[in-house]
């Protein structure tokens, strides 16, 4: 009886001790659980009644662009018609956006093949995907750029990166590190061009650069001699 009463006496006091606690902080308890309230709703609110009209908006004026782009009317594609947008209207309007950032890519490629190499750079550099296949296309336009611009280090840097984005397509990842590798051999750096075979050797094999890496393998693994031609 004894040990029932102190175990009573004490769950009294665990009871007196919250409702003291709650009635000290009941104010402030209920402004935090309010704030929550209103944050959550805010995010709520502002995920579909801001963000996903926003992204509704930005696919709607980019379509005919994008029809544009797969015609190869690049300058449409860009600017657009009298009756329709281009990638620019939607980067400088919707950027924030998905088909924002996606429009970024489109008029990189675009001004890359129209031969506008620094607005190529400008809007590749700033394009970001998950989707790794379009990454790594990002990646190989973006080295193609600051190659035809003589930045010869950041070409071979995004080449490589491009190689390594996804691994899954063999065959623009060979591409890809075979421009890196040949890059560095017109650049007389041949020790790091050789590594760059040998490794698009081991690992594409049977891709058509993987085929052609023995000859470039053997060029620069001749050493020099009297007999060699100049």
């Amino acid at each position: 009886m004894a040990d029932t009463h102190v175990q009573q006496v004490k769950n009294d006091d665990v009871v007196l001790k919250a409702k003291n606690f709650y009635t000290q902080y009941q104010k402030p308890l209920l402004t935090a659980v309010i704030v929550v309230v209103v944050l959550i709703a805010g995010w709520y609110g502002y995920k579909n009644y801001i963000v996903a009209p926003k992204e509704e908006e930005a696919e709607n004026a980019m379509w005919k662009a994008e029809q544009y782009f797969r015609q190869d009317s690049l300058k449409l594609a860009l600017d657009g018609d009298k009756f329709s947008r281009g990638f620019n209207y939607v980067i400088n309007n919707y950027g924030s956006t998905k088909a924002g950032s996606l429009a970024k890519y489109y008029a990189g490629v675009s001004y890359l093949r129209l031969g506008n190499f620094n607005k190529a750079v400008d809007n590749l550099k700033d394009f970001s995907t998950s989707a790794k296949q379009i990454q790594m296309m990002a990646y190989g336009a973006l080295a193609d750029a600051y190659s035809e611009l003589n930045k010869n280090d950041d070409a071979v840097n995004y080449y490589k990166k491009a190689a390594n984005e996804f691994t899954d397509d063999a065959t623009m990842s060979s591409e890809y590190l075979f421009r890196a590798a040949l890059k560095l051999e017109t650049l007389g750096k041949n020790s790091e061009a050789l590594d760059l075979y040998k490794e698009l050797k081991q690992k594409y094999p049977n891709t058509e650069r993987g085929f052609a890496a023995d000859k470039y393998i053997y060029r620069l693994s001749i050493i020099p001699n009297d007999f060699s031609a100049k």
